[in-house]
C-alpha cells in the first residue's frame, strides 16, 4: 500500500522507509485523512531477524503502508544505502507525537494490547500528558490468538467509535500478523504497532539514556530490565543479524525484497 514517496532502505530483504520523525508523523497524519485502514510497522533488528525465519512476516512488512526504523542498525544500514536524512523513529517516541499533534487535530485513539488493565492505564496516562487527548476505546486480548467471534466482536466496537488510529501492542511479530490479517479490515483510520510503548508510557519500562540509544545500545538496557524474557532473543540475534549485514553489505550475497 504506498500513498506516500518515501524511498525504502534493503534491511535483509525487508524495506523500511528512510524517514525521520516529522516525515513519519505527516506521513501518518495522510492516513488518517484517507482513513485508509492500512498498518504501520516499527521495525528494528529483531523484526527484521524474525522475517528471516517467517515468510509471511516478511510480506506483511514489506507490504505496509509505512515501515519505520526502530532500531539504530536500520538506520545505520539506510545510511550506507545513501539514506542521508533516515533517523531513528522509536515507538513510544512516535506514540508519544502523535498523541501531541493529536490534541490539536481532534484525532481519536483505540488502544489494543498490554496485559490486563495495561491499556487502560496507558489511555489515563497519555491523557494526563496531553490534556485533550480523544480515547474512544481500550481492549485487552486474550494471550492466543483471536477467534472469529472475538473478531466480529472487535469489529463492532471499532465501528461504532470509528477511532482515527488504533494502537496495537502485542509485541513483534504477533502485532504485525495481527494488523496484517485482521486490523487492517476494521473500521479505522489507520493501526500503528508499537510493542513495547504500552509499557513504556505506563512505566512498567524504563527508557535508556540518550548515549546509549544513539550507540545503538538500548538493547543492553533493556536486556538488564527483562534479562528471563529477553536474554534468547539478543544473544541469537545479534551476532546473525551482523553476519547477515556484513554478506549484504559487500554484496556476498544479495536479500530481495518481497513484491509488494
Amino acid at each position: 500500500m504506498e500513498l506516500h514517496d518515501h524511498p525504502a532502505a534493503n534491511v535483509l530483504g525487508i524495506g523500511v522507509h528512510a524517514v525521520d520523525m516529522p516525515r513519519a508523523v505527516a506521513t501518518i497524519e495522510k492516513a488518517i485523512h484517507r482513513r485508509i485502514g492500512g498498518y504501520v510497522c516499527v521495525t528494528g533488528m529483531h523484526g527484521v531477524m524474525e522475517a528471516q525465519r517467517d515468510h509471511e512476516l516478511r510480506d506483511v512488512l514489506n507490504r505496509a503502508y509505512l515501515n519505520v526504523p526502530d532500531g539504530k542498525p536500520t538506520v545505520w544500514v539506510g545510511k550506507a544505502q545513501g539514506h542521508g536524512s533516515m533517523r531513528r523513529v522509536f515507538g513510544p517516541d512516535l506514540m508519544a507525537e502523535i498523541c501531541r499533534v493529536s490534541v490539536a487535530r481532534g484525532y481519536t485513539h483505540f488502544f489494543y494490547g498490554g496485559d490486563t488493565g495495561v491499556a487502560e492505564e496507558l489511555a489515563a496516562t497519555l491523557q494526563h500528558r496531553f490534556p485533550g487527548l480523544k480515547v474512544v476505546g481500550t481492549l485487552t486480548p486474550p494471550f492466543r490468538a483471536l477467534n472469529d467471534a472475538e473478531i466480529a466482536d472487535l469489529g463492532r466496537q471499532l465501528q461504532a467509535c470509528r477511532p482515527d488510529i488504533f494502537w496495537v501492542g502485542l509485541s513483534t511479530p504477533k502485532q504485525e500478523l495481527f494488523m496484517a490479517r485482521v486490523a487492517s479490515n476494521l473500521d479505522v483510520g489507520v493501526s500503528i504497532g508499537v510493542g513495547a510503548a504500552f509499557d513504556y508510557h505506563t512505566g512498567r519500562l524504563r527508557d535508556a539514556p540518550t548515549w546509549m540509544k544513539e550507540g545503538g545500545l538500548q538493547w543492553t538496557h533493556r536486556l538488564w530490565q527483562e534479562p528471563r524474557r529477553l536474554w534468547r532473543r539478543y544473544t541469537q540475534n545479534i551476532p546473525v543479524f551482523l553476519f547477515l549485514l556484513l554478506l549484504q553489505l559487500t554484496g556476498i550475497r544479495k536479500f530481495e525484497r518481497a513484491s509488494t
